[in-house]
């Protein structure tokens, strides 16, 4: 029997978040048949032997390096035989019936090429999780601080999205990739992720190729999770925040063209290492006032 749906999560140094999400959507009682693949980037703490010990029906990549999460999840598209695809960060736990909901949405209109959801955080608040796609304008903006001075305005937070209505269904550009269910038609056409995006950028980069390939990508608080976030990244956040960087210049690279939005490049350049250095201000503060 072809699965109803496949589910792929790559984990890298997150055993006990992964046990939480694996126990969150192997519960008996569903109607969906589920194919579950997890793709470990080489995980020190005992990740992978966790998953080989008490999931024995989940597909399991033990992979000896890291792959980084475009790599690894395409690892994991090749082997998904659903009828559709979910990409699913390890930090999460998906509440009963939520995949059946999701499937729902995703196919009560056959133009959703992509569908993200509600994130609820560990505090009980919805999360932010939905940006348009960054245009020159929209980085524009956030290198200016534009974007922070009016939240509500949707020319200047056209990239944070920070006038969304997280309370309603909607098309978007982008919705995090913590949860993204893509529909098997829709891969079939776009194609994998794309591995020059190692890190950020991969998802942005491929709901942008289906967006102009005709399909719509949606979001729905109907569907809702629960995110911890940042399991992995938090683990090397300074180094994340120059990965951020080069994903976005890689993206501008690839969508824009060399020349013709430098000076917007360069911008966006000095935001990303304003940011980073921030991150890494802030997490040298921290060990400080730890001594």
């Amino acid at each position: 029997m072809q699965p109803d749906l496949s589910i792929v999560i790559v984990n890298w140094n997150t055993r006990d978040m992964l046990r939480d999400a694996l126990n969150s959507l192997l519960q008996p009682g569903s109607s969906l048949c589920l194919q579950v693949i997890v793709v470990d980037n080489a995980s020190a703490d005992g990740s992978a032997a966790m998953v080989r010990t008490e999931f024995p029906m989940v597909e399991l990549v033990d992979n000896t390096g890291n792959t980084g999460y475009a790599g690894g999840n395409n690892q994991g598209m090749r082997m998904a035989s659903g009828r559709h695809t979910l990409l699913l960060n390890p930090d999460v736990v998906v509440p009963p019936d939520t995949l059946e909901g999701a499937l729902q949405v995703l196919e009560a209109d056959p133009r959703i090429g992509a569908l993200g959801c509600r994130l609820i955080g560990a505090d009980g608040r919805t999360q932010r999780s939905v940006r348009g796609f960054p245009t020159p304008g929209s980085i524009l903006w956030e290198a200016l601080g534009l974007s922070r001075l009016f939240p509500a305005s949707r020319v200047f937070g056209a990239y944070r999205m920070t006038h969304f209505d997280y309370g309603s269904q909607a098309d978007v550009d982008q919705p995090m990739g913590t949860f993204l269910l893509l529909r098997g038609e829709a891969v079939r056409r776009v194609g994998l992720l794309d591995e020059r995006f190692p890190i950020f950028f991969n998802e942005v980069d491929w709901c942008y190729r289906a967006k102009k390939s005709g399909w719509r990508i949606v979001y729905t608080p109907a569907v809702q999770i629960k995110h911890y976030g940042g399991a992995s990244t938090g683990q090397v956040a300074p180094a994340m925040a120059w990965e951020s960087r080069r994903g976005l210049l890689a993206y501008y690279g690839k969508h824009y063209g060399e020349l013709r939005y430098a000076p917007i490049r360069t911008l966006a350049a000095a935001a990303s290492w304003v940011q980073a250095w921030r991150v890494a201000a802030r997490r040298g503060a921290q060990r400080n006032h730890a001594a």
